[in-house]
Formats: structure tokens, sequence, C-alpha cells
């Protein structure tokens, strides 16, 4: 035992070595994208490291935790060049705040908003480098608010993350007796509508706009109760009363990072626009035809009514592949001459 924690303390002294040798060198990174005007955030990148790394990996040390050291050490890294400022759906706690925390590490500095819109006004007039907001979830589709934001903002869509979603029903007493009134965010309700049909019929619940406004609301209240994440237990002091209590078990909600960047190609990345079809005979299939035949794999087409003109729709949809690979390019151009309105919104790394 005591020669195998002299090893362990030997290792130890060694990446620490390690680390501030690789500070030093992103230091000096640093340096030179400020002299040659470069972009400091570049998520090709930082996905290049993460993919290279887990590939490379014999084990027996797990991925998933050799990530998250690693989103660590370049958020650190990064901090040292120029730390990134980044717009969330807030107040902290929120399940957007953990998909910061699990992209950018606890190094960059997180500026909290009120709503979707606000996170896209931070991005747009400069005040946050990047924002992170819910797109959809697995249970509830798309998040529609996220989704109209792009038709009135200039921003591109420069990653995604992917979030699993747990909901605990918390209060300050932790006694299912108590609860007279139950807060949450919309989309959690109806991600635990039928365990709350079962088990909390005749009690009341309210929207509010975030998981975390709802447990600041039970903290002050004893009769009250929050459906949120553990996250939100821990940060305002509240007892779970029942865990999980979402209705589907792989419950997982996809965030975008916005911005105002284009990252380039990786190889395994994701493509989003936003369309409009011209009103004739045929017109969802005269759009989505050039992708079949370039073919170029589709992962989600989701209609959304036009807010200022009635029974017309714009459709968000996913593809396969960067700007920069020919066959979503001959896809992208054939729409645009077919499309009443496009608005590519981005070409972006896939999430790991």
């Amino acid at each position: 035992m005591k020669e195998l924690r002299e090893e362990i303390d030997t290792l130890d002294d060694q990446i620490l070595s390690l680390l501030n040798r690789r500070a030093k060198a992103a230091i000096e990174v640093g340096k030179i994208k400020e002299d040659q005007n470069l972009r400091f955030y570049v998520p090709e990148r930082e996905v290049g490291i993460l993919r290279r790394l887990t590939a490379q990996n014999p084990g027996p040390f797990p991925n998933e935790a050799l990530k998250a050291i690693y989103r660590e050490i370049i958020s650190a890294s990064l901090s040292l060049e120029k730390p990134l400022s980044v717009a969330f759906l807030g107040p902290k706690a929120t399940f957007t705040h953990l998909a910061c925390l699990k992209h950018f590490g606890e190094s960059a500095d997180y500026v909290a908003q009120i709503n979707v819109s606000g996170v896209f006004d931070a991005v747009e007039r400069g005040n946050a480098d990047f924002g992170v907001v819910p797109i959809e979830n697995s249970s509830e589709g798309i998040v529609s608010n996220t989704l109209d934001m792009f038709v009135d903002h200039n921003l591109l869509i420069c990653g995604e993350i992917l979030i699993e979603v747990a909901h605990d029903l918390l209060s300050v007493t932790g006694d299912l007796e108590h609860v007279k009134k139950i807060y949450s965010h919309p989309h959690a309700i109806a991600q635990c509508r039928e365990w709350l049909e079962r088990n909390m019929r005749d009690v009341a619940v309210f929207d509010v706009e975030s998981t975390a406004r709802a447990a600041e609301l039970a903290l002050d209240d004893p009769s009250a109760a929050a459906i949120a994440g553990d996250a939100a237990a821990k940060i305002y002091g509240l007892k779970g009363i029942r865990r999980r209590i979402q209705d589907n078990t792989n419950n997982v909600t996809r965030f975008i990072i916005i911005g105002k960047i284009a990252p380039e190609r990786t190889g395994n990345d994701k493509t989003s626009v936003l369309f409009a079809a011209r009103d004739e005979v045929g017109a969802l299939f005269l759009m989505l035809e050039p992708f079949s035949r370039h073919q170029v794999n589709l992962t989600k087409i989701e209609s959304r009514p036009v807010k200022k003109k009635a029974w017309e729709y714009l459709f968000f949809l996913d593809a396969e592949g960067h700007l920069k690979d020919d066959p979503v390019a001959k896809a992208l151009d054939e729409l645009r001459m077919r499309a009443q309105y496009l608005k590519i919104l981005g070409s972006y790394p896939r999430a790991i």
C-alpha cells in the first residue's frame, strides 16, 4: 500500500508539472492569436482534442471522465488566453447552466439571462461571446421560442450539447404531506405529467421561467415544492421528496451554442437551416428531394407556424455534414433555388 501511494504521489507531481507546461504553451498560443487577430475560441479544435484522446485511450480510465477532465483543462487554459463570456438561461442550477459547465467548464464567465430572447440579445450586442439555449427535448420535442429567435437575429449555431435530464420533487421540509403547490418550468412539468397525474392530482401546479426559479420559490415557502434537478437541490439547500419523477427515463435535452463564428469542418458535423416552402403542390417533397439525391442524411425536420402570416410554416432542418462538404453544399444550393425563404443557421461539430 505504501509503495502504491508513493507511486500515485509521484504521478500526481508529474501531472501537475505537465499541466503547467501545457498552460504556458496555451499562453504562447494566445499571444500569437492576438498578434494575428485570430479567434481565441476554436470549437472544432476542442472537439478534435477530445475525439483524439478518447479514441486512443487504452483504459482503464473511463472516456466520460477523461472528457470531463479535459474540458476543465481546456477551459482553464483558454481563460489564460482570454476568458470567455457565456450568456445562458438562468439563474444558476438550470439545466442550461449545467450544459454550459459541461461544455465550457468552470473557468468561463457566465452571464445569466431571464429568458431565451435575453441570451440572443446579449450575444448579438457583444455583451457575451456565446450563448447557450435549449433547442429540443427527447420527450417534448422542439423548443419553439428558441426557433423563433433565429428569424430576427443574425447569429449562428456554433455547437451542440446533450444533457440527460432527471427531475426531482424538492422542498424545504422534504415531506410530501406539506406540499400544497408545485412550481417548475413548463417543459419540466410536461416531462413529469404522468407522475403528477398519478401522485399529485389535487395539488396546484404553476409555470415559472426556469427550474431554478422554482427552487427559489420553494425555498421561501414550506408549503411549496419545485420540480428541478439535483444541482438545484444542492445550490438552494432543498430536500428531495421523490427522485427521478420524469415520465421517460431516457430524457435528454439538446442545447445549442449560439455565436458569431462559423466552425471549420471536423468530419463529424451537423448543418442546421430554416426554410419556407412555396405554396404549390408537392412543395415539401421538392424542398427535401435534393438531400435524398445527394445522399445527405436528415436527422431532424420540424415545422413551425410563421407568426406574422396565418397558415404558413417555417421548417427547421438538421442534416449530417458540413457546408464545405460537396453533397451538403449542392443540396442547399438546390434548396435555395426552390424555397421561398432559406436561412442557414450554421455548420458545427456534433456533440460527443
